[in-house]
């Protein structure tokens, strides 16, 4: 499942680009519907070959977004050639120019309107969490026990997987299709290291992703190199440190226990 944000960050990438030439301008709200829609069809499209064909879910996965990505860039060579949707902004995103977009005037501050976009993207995502907790809790770790106390798992599995389509399809132009899989899975899979409660995992993915965007800020802007990558970069980095921090304990912990 992990993937599946991966593969909606490239095969979104039609979506933008047909959008882009039915609306003509990168603001249009056409974007954001082309992207979205692109996004359902893909979590669609992998639950049905899953389902209805018997594949593995990495086939499906693997199958689906490489084809739709390649469509994409095919289309992006093709009718967008000379706009600024072009690979490098496909791929890394324009993080530094979110700050000089236009935006709300607010007691002499110009608030951009990605920063807000995002901003009530992040409240819809809490109140996902909090008002459907237990729903997402039991159909992601046991979804046969959640079948037998009636709740539809199909039902949950697409409210999430619509959940990973709208927020990476925001954070797209700011992040780009790669780097925006690093923001997905490196914070909670370095939480995954140092605790298996759902409701710390979440808190410390939190904690990692904003450490991570402040630290890569502040990294690149010492070696005058790309915003999103260091950030990235950084995510990783916190994943290594974690991670041999834990082989490190694990190990003292053993040679304790013998001791013992």
């Amino acid at each position: 499942m992990a993937m599946v944000g991966d593969a909606i960050s490239h095969s979104v990438l039609p979506g933008i680009v047909i959008a882009f030439m039915m609306g003509g301008k990168l603001g249009s709200w056409y974007l954001l519907v082309g992207a979205a829609v692109f996004g359902i069809i893909t979590t669609f499209l992998i639950e049905f070959f899953n389902k209805k064909g018997g594949m593995q879910h990495d086939a499906t996965i693997g199958v689906v977004f490489t084809s739709l990505f390649a469509l994409g860039i095919i289309l992006v060579t093709v009718y967008a050639r000379d706009v600024d949707i072009d690979q490098d902004c496909v791929l890394y995103g324009e993080l530094d120019h979110v700050a000089i977009e236009d935006g709300v005037h607010l007691s002499g501050l110009i608030i951009p309107y990605t920063v807000i976009r995002l901003s009530v993207m992040l409240l819809c995502v809490i109140a996902l969490v909090i008002i459907g907790y237990r729903g997402l809790f039991l159909t992601t770790f046991d979804a046969a026990y959640a079948a037998t106390i009636g709740i539809s798992v199909m039902s949950w599995h697409y409210i999430l997987m619509a959940a990973v389509s709208l927020s990476t399809v925001l954070s797209f132009g700011s992040v780009g299709a790669i780097l925006v899989v690093a923001f997905l899975i490196t914070p909670p899979a370095t939480a995954y290291l140092l605790t298996d409660k759902l409701k710390q995992m979440i808190f410390l993915s939190v904690l990692f992703g904003i450490t991570g965007s402040i630290i890569g800020y502040y990294f690149a802007t010492a070696i005058d190199g790309a915003t999103s990558a260091a950030i990235a970069s950084v995510l990783g980095m916190q994943f290594i440190v974690v991670f041999v921090w834990k082989v490190v304990e694990k190990r003292f912990s053993r040679k304790e226990t013998v001791a013992q």
